[in-house]
């Protein structure tokens, strides 16, 4: 793995110090907190919860509500991110989770069964991440992005990645007799992208990561069949997985010269 560059913006190393080094440790043990309080929605990068007693209890106390900018982050990280714009390459972790064959459960039911069929999976996916120290990117479409920090989730961010990609296709019904009550399939990358704030003309501002190893995360996960959790090599050297029994894979990547090396977590017999 390649160090990161050099600062290149006026906030860089309170950003890299942030996401790798875990040096805020009061915010760090604050954002477990309010991780384990009721109830989601909840801000994507602290974990302050907007509804319930959770919600109330952070509005209350301790001044946190949704951002009247950006509805996905409390007014508190909002405010850190506008007031620090910017950010730092740094180590991470990648977990891309898909909803395999979207398209044709939509077509077998009423949108309304759907889109509570949708929203039951980000519910059960945010529980996953947020208690494996995850960063929530973005719950879009029929996919959920989260991110994993040296600086939030330890040591061992890249392995946790993995510990939550089986622990999401549990919760899903991959490890059911029955089989699961929403086929998903996951791809975890590790490696060096951009972490930070980034604008936008009308004022809003998102917490995002970018970079090749991004991309590649996501491809990935466009290759996992339901019940897989594709893992590149780089990953598993860096989670310290015990490869020798892991069915191993060439993939060809879009928009990507030559063939990437995958091992493939199996937590269901489903195929494609």
């Amino acid at each position: 793995m390649s160090e990161p560059s050099q600062p290149n913006s006026e906030h860089e190393d309170l950003w890299r110090a942030v996401l790798t080094t875990g040096s805020l440790s009061r915010e760090n043990r604050m954002r477990a907190f309010l991780g384990r309080l009721p109830k989601n929605p909840r801000c994507k990068f602290c974990h302050a919860p907007f509804d319930g007693f959770g919600g109330s209890f952070v509005r209350a106390l301790l001044h946190k509500r949704r951002s009247r900018y950006n509805p996905q982050y409390c007014n508190a990280c909002e405010d850190f991110a506008r007031e620090h714009p910017g950010g730092a390459e740094v180590p991470m972790a990648m977990l891309f989770a898909d909803v395999r064959g979207s398209t044709t459960l939509a077509e077998k039911i009423s949108p309304s069964e759907f889109s509570r069929l949708i929203d039951r999976f980000y519910r059960s996916a945010t529980q996953v991440l947020i208690h494996s120290d995850a960063l929530i990117e973005k719950l879009v479409g029929d996919s959920v992005t989260a991110l994993y920090f040296p600086g939030f989730a330890g040591p061992a961010y890249v392995a946790r990645a993995v510990r939550a990609a089986h622990d999401l296709l549990h919760v899903t019904g991959h490890t059911n007799p029955a089989g699961p009550w929403i086929p998903v399939g996951v791809g975890v990358h590790s490696g060096i992208a951009f972490a930070g704030s980034v604008g936008s003309e009308d004022g809003v501002t998102e917490f995002t990561a970018l970079g090749d190893a991004m991309n590649v995360a996501a491809r990935l996960a466009s290759h996992a069949g339901t019940g897989e959790i594709i893992v590149s090599e780089e990953a598993c050297m860096a989670a310290h997985l015990d490869t020798k029994d892991l069915e191993q894979r060439q993939l060809t990547l879009k928009g990507r010269t030559g063939l990437t090396q995958v091992r493939v977590l199996q937590v269901t017999g489903v195929s494609r």
